[in-house]
């Protein structure tokens, strides 16, 4: 018998308890192994639980019980996480945990930590969709060429909202809220956080890339307006938060950030709060992988898929899926202002001579050509909403040109951008 401690019994934690012990025949028929959770720790006792194992309130009883094999992390946070982890494996437990947070900043120190400890961690991107063990084992003949994912639910149900609905962002937002898909601050998930965690999470197995959340461009969706999404529609665009990791010339582009995406494009199509995650090999071409982000019962699965697999094995695969020093010795990180992309910008202006042309000089002295310009009128007689897309820029240039436009006093609002991906 393999025994499970999980410390965090929340929503997942329940979840992968109950899951355990509905399907215990199927899952010790596919681990070989019977597997059973024997304790769990929560923060507060007096809240009730909707599952039938020992609680406790100290994680010490799960970490210092030499009969427990493997410790479940899903408590959140990092600081203390981190802690229990490293104490887990001091104690020769393998680990497995769902917190992207805590990977984000300390993958490579845990790999390093843990030797050949097992730490199974699928559940920390994109919830139920097995795409770490896809890029781990199931591509692992294949050079990464690009990743572009819709990792967080939220945003997406957000933007397909707005886009479907013609919903403001604050409107969308309150539901998201009363739904549950939100949390009354939302600036994790709306900001692109949330996203870039995982992100960086997908291109250290990927690429074998030591970055932190500092070092890559992120921005979230609260500046979309319904003036984007019109624009996105007439010119056969839907907008998504994007998520991308991009190896070009032994370099890397880690980026998370709205797109405009071609209504073409496969993932252009994932809507609501589902997750979606394009793989382009060098072998295989292009896979896409789809489902439920997060969830209860979607991640609880995740969870244990690690479990099972290393019950089967007794040891899993090498943490961030390379054996010995892969290549990132020699690949390099993009900065933020040599990232390439087409733009989109939303300007607010006086409605007189003259303003097309100044804007359009502007653009032209940083090296930007004009792809599409729309002038769309206001309910101020006196003022228009121009609209225009660039061909492909450097990042610099057009963050020059914006800073120079709003120097104009014919523009009355700061510019709106938002990146082009087709």
């Amino acid at each position: 018998m393999v025994k499970i401690g999980i410390i965090g019994v929340g929503t997942v934690g329940q979840s992968v308890a109950n899951i355990l012990e509905k399907n215990k025949a199927l899952i010790s028929a596919r681990a070989g192994k019977e597997i059973t959770v024997v304790k769990g720790v929560v923060s507060d006792l007096s809240k009730k639980r909707d599952v039938n194992i020992p609680l406790f309130d100290d994680p010490d009883v799960i970490l210092e019980d030499d009969s427990i094999d493997i410790v479940v992390e899903l408590m959140g946070g990092m600081d203390e996480p981190y802690r229990i982890i490293k104490k887990a494996l001091s104690n020769k437990k393998a680990v497995v945990t769902a917190n992207k947070a805590l990977l984000a900043y300390h993958r490579f120190d845990l790999q390093e930590i843990a030797g050949d400890i097992p730490i199974g961690y699928e559940a920390s991107v994109a919830g139920g969709i097995p795409i770490i063990n896809a890029l781990k084992v199931g591509l692992s003949a294949n050079e990464i060429m690009t990743i572009k994912g819709i990792l967080n639910g939220t945003c997406n149900f957000m933007l397909t909202k707005m886009i479907e609905d013609g919903c403001d962002y604050f409107e969308v937002l309150s539901e998201a809220q009363k739904l549950g898909y939100a949390e009354a601050d939302p600036t994790f998930d709306v900001g692109g956080f949330d996203a870039a965690h995982k992100l960086l999470i997908l291109a250290s197995i990927a690429y074998g890339i030591d970055a932190k959340p500092e070092d890559i461009l992120i921005e979230g969706i609260e500046d979309i307006k319904k003036d984007d999404i019109e624009f996105a529609k007439e010119f056969g665009y839907s907008i998504k938060l994007l998520a991308i990791a991009k190896k070009t010339d032994g370099k890397i582009e880690l980026r998370v950030h709205p797109a405009l995406v071609s209504k073409d494009k496969m993932i252009a199509k994932i809507d609501g709060v589902m997750n979606g995650i394009s793989v382009i090999g060098d072998c295989v071409g292009e896979t896409l992988y789809y489902g439920p982000g997060a969830g209860g019962d979607a991640t609880a699965s995740a969870v244990i898929s690690d479990i099972v697999e290393i019950v089967r094995a007794g040891q899993s695969s090498p943490m961030l899926g390379f054996k010995k020093p892969f290549q990132s010795e020699n690949l390099t990180l993009v900065s933020k202002d040599d990232i390439e992309s087409e733009y989109y910008l939303r300007m607010f202006v006086d409605d007189v001579p003259g303003v097309l042309a100044s804007i359009a000089r502007i653009l032209g002295k940083n090296e930007i050509s004009i792809e599409t310009f729309l002038q769309r009128p206001s309910d101020n007689d006196k003022k228009a909403t121009l609209l225009c897309a660039t061909h492909e820029c450097r990042e610099k240039d057009i963050l020059n040109a914006i800073e120079d436009i709003e120097k104009l006093s014919s523009v009355g609002e700061k510019v709106a951008m938002i990146r082009i991906d087709r």
